[in-house]
């Protein structure tokens, strides 16, 4: 039986029909989109159940869907070194895209703790906010920046600080 398939079961016994909103079967790597606010909970459970055990988190993904589209979506890419298998998992969330009003996905650092620097990364070039995360401020620029340069819409600075940039 595939991962993924195998996954969905476990987790529509675990948490019913609230954890997995939509599961994306197209594209390269089949994917489970989860419902936010279960997110931490439902990797938490695939991090220690024995059929599972994804006790690697390999990388986090922040994606910009566009401006049209209004949301952002969080990639985790797991995986269990055992059992020599890997899932993705994704959040969506919608956004007006103002710099006041951040998409808000809830943290992995209490599963993973390799999450707090893939976080950060995300926060600092996509401005994704990971509520609860234990130290989130950029990592990559200065922490002044305005912006984050990632985004389909980000418009680059001329200068900073006076310095320019071009």
């Amino acid at each position: 039986m595939e991962i993924i398939t195998r996954v969905q079961q476990l987790l529509s016994v675990e948490f019913g029909n609230q954890a997995i909103a939509v599961v994306e079967e197209s594209g390269l790597q089949p994917a489970l989109v989860i419902h936010r606010g279960k997110l931490a909970e439902v990797c938490l459970f695939l991090r220690d159940h024995e059929e599972t055990y994804f006790d690697f988190l390999s990388c986090i993904s922040a994606v910009d869907n566009g401006v049209a589209d209004g949301s952002f979506s969080v990639v985790y890419h797991l995986a269990s070194i055992p059992h020599q298998h890997q899932l993705t998992i994704k959040v969506t969330v919608d956004n007006d895209r103002r710099l006041d009003n951040l998409p808000v996905v809830p943290t992995v650092t209490g599963v993973w703790r390799t999450a707090d620097w893939h976080e950060r990364e995300a926060f600092d070039l996509m401005g994704v906010y990971f509520e609860g995360h234990p130290d989130l401020r950029r990592i990559l620029l200065p922490e002044d920046w305005e912006g984050y340069p990632l985004r389909k819409d980000y418009q680059e600075a001329e200068t900073y600080h006076g310095i320019a940039i071009k």
